[in-house]
């Protein structure tokens, strides 16, 4: 049988680099030589004839496209590895997109450690386009999102339907209405949030009703969009649903249902298919499932 020409160690040390940036970066995070990174790099491209990383002087290195594709096989390689020796790896790597994870995924998370005291979950924020790239990279296993319309290769788990709802600041001419029309709503300037899919799909909403929305300001944090509505600046389209009434300078909000229909929207989490559904995996999954039908209405 022919030797493979590269070995765990070496797999290991191009993933670190890609991790961390750079070879030293990667030294540390090992608790190894950089000689010993930097050798075991070179051994890597020369198997393959090219580069895996261009080396910025002063700004680390960056993966090449070559090199993006065979680290996230690296990763799938080595998931696959910890699979098939019994899924030594205790360790589940959530992304949680950045304006829903403070709502449900510390509390997900604390339930499920309770129940399997001997699995980590690593959380990991950020926007939709992060977690995909993070996603396809390896970089995390699973990814706690909303299920917009998406045009990734990816495999999606519903948990929880959603729908959208109106923002308004106490004493406002809708805040005791149990539902008001979008048309209606943006009659006053809009506080849009301003997050890949998330805008677009706030902003499809408004079309949807025949609206051409005022757009005030623009932000990426939930809790500035609640505290800029409190302060009377406008209204807001949201969908993460946060229960207390007050923004974090103590001024009310009030939340309204919007009539009419919405474009089709949900909590998901989100895996790749290009790499194995491992079981600690597959078990949170089947406990996300769980407690969202349970516990998160």
């Amino acid at each position: 049988m022919k030797q493979i020409a590269i070995g765990f160690r070496q797999i290991d040390y191009v993933i670190a680099i890609a991790d961390e940036g750079s070879t030293a970066a990667a030294a540390r995070a090992l608790n190894v030589s950089q000689p010993s990174v930097s050798i075991a790099l070179a051994h890597v491209e020369a198997h393959f004839g090219q580069p895996l990383f261009v080396r910025q002087a002063g700004q680390g290195m960056e993966p090449t496209a070559f090199g993006q594709s065979k680290v996230a096989g690296f990763r799938a390689l080595r998931k696959m590895a910890a699979e098939t020796m019994g899924d030594v790896e205790r360790k589940v790597t959530l992304g949680v997109f950045e304006t829903l994870g403070p709502r449900f995924a510390p509390a997900l998370v604390r339930e499920y450690t309770a129940r399997e005291p001997g699995i980590e979950i690593q959380l990991r924020e950020g926007n939709l386009g992060q977690l995909f790239e993070d996603l396809a990279a390896g970089r995390i296993d699973l990814a706690l999102i909303y299920s917009f319309p998406i045009s990734r290769d990816l495999d999606i788990v519903p948990l929880r339907e959603v729908r959208p709802f109106g923002l308004v600041p106490e004493g406002h001419r809708l805040a005791g209405a149990d539902t008001a029309s979008v048309a209606d709503l943006l009659e006053d300037p809009l506080i849009l949030m301003n997050l890949p899919h998330s805008r677009d799909y706030f902003l499809s909403l408004a079309q949807i009703h025949g609206v051409t929305p005022r757009i005030r300001h623009e932000t990426a944090s939930v809790e500035m969009a609640r505290a800029m509505v409190a302060n009377g600046l406008g209204v807001s389209l949201l969908a993460t649903d946060i229960e207390h009434p007050m923004s974090h300078d103590g001024r009310q909000v009030r939340r309204v249902h919007l009539e009419g229909p919405v474009p089709p929207h949900g909590i998901a989490l989100a895996r790749s298919p290009d790499f194995p559904l491992t079981k600690r995996c597959a078990n949170f999954l089947d406990f996300a499932k769980t407690w969202f039908s349970r516990e998160a209405c």
